[in-house]
């Protein structure tokens, strides 16, 4: 490790790495992804979330054991090629780098979208570059930047809930439990909602940076999960008792949409402005995420190799980041976030299910393999059962990253004669 140069300082305890992990998954998922899955699934919205909350549980499991194990920058990219072999390692890693690229950009359009609509790039742009920044100045910044806005994101959040639950308008019957759209719909439902909580591999990815990590991050994974599962079931209960599953699914601000629809329009600025904090938070550890496991990449030479270079004074890879925010203000100024975020979806489902696979190698007791094995099953499931374009365009570029990887090795292998 000292031949690498300066490393990683340890610095977070476990209420940083829960905050890190609130900020991920309580972003702006909550605010957008209701109304897409109501459409794909109707009645089979609260199913579908269910169904995503439990791959989200076997995939956080799994992370959280393993970032045990393997507590270094990377994630899945470790896991898998410590426990599967280079190549599996090399896949997680790319579906994760590219997939969460472009969360980064979706949730830099949100940004943009709500703040000022007519010149939603332009701002994207901005926001890439200021939270770059922030991440540029140490990971103890950011997560203090994290706090304040896990902070005012459940403050939003919580407001929505009792205004609608306590409103005239909210009625037992419009929480219509079933599968109108068919078990299709609520797994494709399942598959976008998945997008939304994605956010706790972040803190496994930041592992050189956690103190004691063999017992802060199986601490810290299911806290955040837990926390994230509660306040995204009492949003969706709360929003469907006012808006019911037809009118949920043709709003665009559904979260705005329900408080307005409970007689309580003043509420509304403030809704759009937890939104645009919520994507934010998302964005920031989004950054911080994408950053370490290019630098891990870095490392064993499937990226450039100067992407692994740490900050002498920040500690920090300050060239990943630099390069991740390049590549994310570019998207963000160029590519819708619709593309945006399906293909995100396929890629990070792609992402956990090597790390399921890598989990299964751990304990040959079927009892410790059961977990592992519901989320690989259901990675692949919920993966498939997104859009055909988000699945076309996801499986496409996994087999460019294996192609890759192969035409390099095959590289390599000549060099050495």
């Amino acid at each position: 490790m000292t031949s690498r140069g300066p490393e990683l300082r340890r610095t977070l305890g476990v209420t940083d790495a829960v905050v890190i992990g609130l900020g991920s998954m309580i972003g702006a998922g909550i605010f957008a992804a209701l109304a897409p899955a109501a459409r794909a699934a109707r009645s089979g919205l609260l199913p579908g979330l269910a169904a995503a909350a439990v791959v989200a549980y076997c995939n956080a499991s799994s992370s959280a054991r393993l970032a045990a194990r393997y507590p270094a920058s990377g994630g899945t990219y470790v896991y898998g090629r410590e426990r599967l072999g280079d190549f599996w390692g090399y896949l997680a890693g790319w579906s994760f780098v590219v997939g969460k690229t472009a969360s980064c950009a979706a949730m830099a359009l949100t940004v943009g979208a709500y703040v000022w609509p007519g010149r939603a790039h332009a701002v994207a742009v901005a926001a890439v570059v200021a939270l770059t920044a922030v991440n540029y100045g140490g990971v103890q910044r950011s997560a203090r930047l994290t706090r304040v806005i896990v902070a005012v994101v459940l403050v939003v959040l919580g407001a929505v809930v009792v205004v609608c639950l306590g409103s005239a308008e909210a009625g037992a019957g419009r929480l219509e439990v079933g599968a109108s759209e068919g078990v299709g719909g609520v797994l494709e439902a399942g598959g976008l909602l998945f997008f939304a909580f994605a956010g706790y591999a972040r803190i496994a990815t930041l592992g050189e940076e956690v103190r004691d990590p063999a017992r802060t991050i199986p601490r810290a994974v299911p806290l955040a999960l837990g926390i994230t599962l509660a306040v995204y079931a009492g949003v969706a209960v709360a929003v469907l008792s006012v808006l019911g599953s037809g009118g949920l699914e043709d709003s665009t601000a559904p979260l705005a949409d329900a408080v307005s629809a409970a007689g309580v329009s003043e509420l509304v600025p403030v809704v759009r402005v937890g939104a645009v904090v919520a994507a934010l938070g998302s964005l920031l550890a989004l950054i911080l995420g994408v950053s370490r496991t290019t630098l891990a990449m870095a490392r064993d030479r499937h990226l450039p190799a100067p992407l692994a270079a740490v900050h002498p004074r920040f500690r920090v890879p300050h060239r990943a980041e630099l390069a991740v925010g390049a590549v994310v203000a570019v998207l963000a100024a160029t590519v819708d976030v619709r593309g945006a975020i399906g293909f995100s979806s396929f890629g990070v489902l792609a992402y956990y299910a090597v790390a399921n696979a890598s989990a299964w190698t751990l304990d040959p007791a079927p009892v410790a393999r059961l977990t592992p094995a519901v989320g690989l099953v259901g990675c692949v499931v919920l993966a498939f059962a997104l859009p055909v374009t988000s699945v076309a365009v996801g499986a496409g570029v996994l087999a460019v990253g294996a192609v890759a990887y192969g035409v390099v090795r095959r590289w390599r292998g000549r060099g050495r004669r």
